[in-house]
């Protein structure tokens, strides 16, 4: 029988730290040893398999499991079952589609499942895992996070890397431990650069692809690879916290032109970038980095601007906006409908200015939009169907 707890557990005294658990041989102490409910423990492929996830980060590692389990020449899995959440689209999340066009089983949280699997495979699933769950996979269970831990542990690394700026990411392949979220020995990690002014949705696409890569690798030599787990450094552990709809919205007098660059890339595929524009809530769409022949142009010149100040720009066709140090571009943005920068000129700013031809630009600026403490139900449900889908 595998005992997990022997990994879990303090380090005895005078002996090498146990970081992973050991193959059925070397803790049965005979092959084909049996598990917690007493079925024969595999020691080498084909693996029955189940696999939790959600988005379309974990749909790609789902995607590689189905082919594995497919490709009957190599015999890695021999069975594939899903389990992901529910969601408020009919449809399902990402990892739901997939299962039920494959023809996977699927079971929706809190059913987990109820056949006998060598190892789980866990990707964006966002759900603490108990022990005893755990304790019913011989070889545990495996996740797939997009960041090289420590760094970034938690449920948004990829909009962590983005946001800070980052130029070094990767993937880890990690066992689950129980009661806290990624802290479990790293089987296998690879480090990739961060592509310049990447999106996170961009940076999500590459990233899947090679933790899918990785976990097949991991599986194919999967004893080994649990014996050959290390633990995790002390040193360099960070947080990747879930995005909030307060994080869109632009703090013009606190953030660099660069910071809101960053957090545009970082979450603007999740929800747009917010501000308030005398008193109405606009969406920016579309935000560009401002070249230096832009920010010389003569209107900017001799002129004390406050933070927020916009301006448009007719050469570029896009509007300016001043940040806590410089200019940040707007090529489009959302005021009741999507609206070029042109359009919003045309439409909004221009028609303030001829009503207020003696008027300082601070007078007509974007200001920072402050959000009731309680959230719109609807709100809410955006954020977690955008953040669970991506």
């Amino acid at each position: 029988m595998l005992l997990f707890r022997r990994c879990w557990g303090p380090r005895a005294a005078g002996r090498r730290s146990c970081c992973s658990c050991q193959s059925p041989a070397r803790l049965g102490g005979t092959s084909g040893g049996t598990d917690s409910r007493g079925s024969r423990v595999r020691e080498k492929p084909p693996w029955r398999v189940l696999f939790l996830g959600t988005d379309h980060f974990a749909r790609e590692t789902l995607r590689a499991l189905h082919a594995a389990r497919d490709n009957k020449e190599e015999k890695l899995i021999e069975s594939l079952e899903v389990v992901t959440v529910p969601s408020p689209s009919p449809k399902g999340l990402p990892v739901k589609q997939y299962a039920v066009q494959s023809q996977l089983p699927v079971y929706e949280w809190p059913h987990m499942g109820s056949g006998e699997y060598d190892v789980g495979v866990v990707a964006s699933f966002g759900r603490l895992l108990s022990e005893a769950f755990i304790l019913k996979f011989p070889y545990g269970i495996l996740n797939v996070h997009p960041s090289c831990l420590p760094r970034w542990r938690g449920p948004a690394p990829i909009v962590h890397t983005v946001l800070h700026g980052d130029t070094i990411t990767g993937v880890t392949i990690m066992q689950i431990r129980p009661k806290r979220f990624d802290i479990g020995p790293i089987l296998k990690q690879e480090t990739i650069p961060v592509p310049p002014k990447s999106t996170s949705k961009e940076l999500e696409a590459v990233l899947s692809r090679l933790g899918a890569n990785m976990l097949i690798s991991v599986l194919k030599s999967l004893p080994e690879s649990l014996d050959n787990g290390r633990p995790q450094p002390a040193e360099g552990v960070t947080y990747a916290p879930k995005v909030s709809a307060g994080t869109s919205c632009v703090k013009w007098e606190e953030q660099t032109s660069e910071q809101v660059l960053r957090l545009h890339l970082a979450i603007g595929d999740i929800v747009p970038l917010q501000t308030l524009w005398l008193e109405n809530t606009i969406k920016l769409l579309d935000l560009v980095e401002v070249n230096n022949s832009i920010i010389a142009d003569y209107k900017l010149k001799g002129q004390t601007v406050t933070p927020g100040s916009v301006v448009y720009h007719r050469p570029s066709q896009m509007l300016l906006v001043h940040c806590k140090d410089g200019w940040i571009g707007v090529r489009s943005v959302m005021l009741k409908k999507t609206l070029t920068a042109t359009d919003f000129y045309n439409g909004y700013l221009h028609a303030w200015y001829q009503k207020n031809p003696h008027a300082h630009l601070s007078q007509c600026r974007f200001q920072t939009l402050r959000l009731p403490m309680k959230m719109p139900q609807k709100t809410k449900l955006l954020l977690c169907n955008s953040a669970l889908s991506r």
